[in-house]
């Protein structure tokens, strides 16, 4: 019998579930079980959040790697490759690993129904319990309490921010969303915060787990220079690090985090040189990403008004700019509208796109949501490439073009500066 490619494999996945999100950990923990997952003793980080997980995680990654720790690391969504979901000791797993991974999950299955994102993230637990990694790295796909990610039990959580997003799952309110963040955090474990103001509902889980419970501005902290940089932390303290490549409060908040988190594993890895080699490793792709060429493209996977401000502000830091073209694409179920009016501002004119896949925008209803708050010029289209080749003929040579509003924007424009 023909063995499945990896790209018949996930079609297939997107067929087996009559919903793309079911929250929940029933199926996945009976599949779990079969499996006979392994993670490594004292060593799952588990990270949650509205926004800077993805970066936190390559902090923390890259910090235990500085360290000569080897980890296992699951993020997602993609921008590309599924791969990159999946990584090993610094490397994407092979096409052939996954593949692997899936036959084995789809033999524990036996006829459980499982989301795309279910079936992905055991198959990579699984991958992750083959090797012999000294931590794992699991970032939360949505919310935390129902999250497929919640079947293992980190030794350490991370939630990095707690605002609106996702809300048609995870509650109308901050205070909502951040119980369902606080979901994975564990009894008597240690549970970190990124954020210097927590949501009441984060306090009460961790007083009732009777957690380790680590927050920004009151046990672990950050100093800003010129040039340099400080951490500090419960009882130890990293001084002299270079200035973070992109310099604003919440990446030194995210920053802080990851290394509150080594302090929490090992405070023997907070040696000055090795932190500063870890910190300054690239960080992942798709993040305030700038590319020079006829026009300074700035890349950036923001989708939620909050993440949007942060993008804002470190806009208006790179200098003036005389006229910046956006091109934006988003999913259906995010808070468009708040999302364009906080970078409406600093854009004179927009291109909107239907990116591919469900639960989309389409190009019209960006637009039309555009236009009902300004009179800025917005041009439509229904193909990705197209609207980034739309851009660069509408916008001077040497001026800015801003790509945001979704990953599956993102990762097309990467592709089609040739990055990828």
């Amino acid at each position: 019998m023909t063995r499945r490619s990896l790209a018949d494999w996930l079609r297939w996945q997107e067929t087996l579930s009559p919903r793309e999100i079911d929250l929940g950990l029933e199926r996945v923990s009976v599949i779990a079980s079969r499996l006979c997952l392994e993670p490594p003793a004292n060593s799952v980080f588990t990270v949650a959040g509205t926004n800077g997980k993805g970066t936190t995680v390559r902090f923390l990654e890259n910090l235990l790697a500085a360290g000569g720790r080897s980890a296992a690391v699951y993020t997602s969504p993609h921008l590309l490759r599924y791969n990159e979901r999946v990584c090993v000791g610094g490397r994407e797993v092979t096409d052939a690993e996954l593949v692997l991974a899936f036959e084995t999950v789809e033999g524990a299955r036996r006829q459980v129904p499982l989301t795309y994102f279910e079936f992905g993230t055991l198959a990579a637990l699984w991958l992750f319990s083959r090797g012999a990694y000294d931590a794992w790295i699991l970032e939360v796909g949505m919310g935390g309490r129902l999250d497929a990610v919640n079947v293992v039990d980190p030794t350490i959580s991370l939630i990095t921010t707690v605002d609106l997003d996702h809300q048609r799952w995870l509650g109308d309110s901050v205070n909502a969303i951040g119980a369902e963040k606080a979901g994975i955090m564990r009894q008597h474990q240690i549970a970190l915060f990124g954020q210097r103001t927590a949501p009441r509902s984060v306090l009460e889980r961790a007083r009732e787990l009777e957690a380790d419970f680590r927050m920004l501005g009151r046990d672990f902290d950050y100093r800003t220079g010129e040039t340099e940089w400080a951490w500090s932390g419960r009882g130890n303290q990293v001084q002299g690090l270079p200035a973070l490549k992109i310099g604003d409060a919440p990446q030194y908040a995210n920053a802080s985090l990851a290394l509150a988190a080594i302090e929490a594993h090992d405070a023997n890895l907070l040696n000055r040189a090795r932190v500063a080699d870890g910190l300054m490793r690239p960080g992942p792709a798709g993040r305030f990403q700038l590319v020079r060429r006829d026009h300074v493209w700035v890349l950036d996977v923001a989708h939620n008004p909050q993440a949007a401000a942060t993008l804002l502000g470190r806009l208006q830091h790179m200098g003036e700019y005389r006229d910046t073209t956006a091109v934006i694409g988003m999913l259906a179920d995010k808070q468009i509208a708040p999302f364009i009016d906080v970078l409406a501002g600093t854009v004179c004119r927009w291109v909107t796109c239907t990116v591919d896949g469900t639960r989309v925008a389409s190009a019209a209803a960006l637009a039309s949501e555009i236009r009902a708050g300004g009179e800025l010029p917005v041009v439509e289209s229904t193909d990705p490439f197209e609207a980034l080749a739309l851009a660069a003929r509408l916008t001077p040579r040497g001026q800015r073009i801003l790509v945001c509003g979704s990953f599956r924007l993102v990762g097309p424009a990467l592709e089609w500066l040739g990055l990828y």
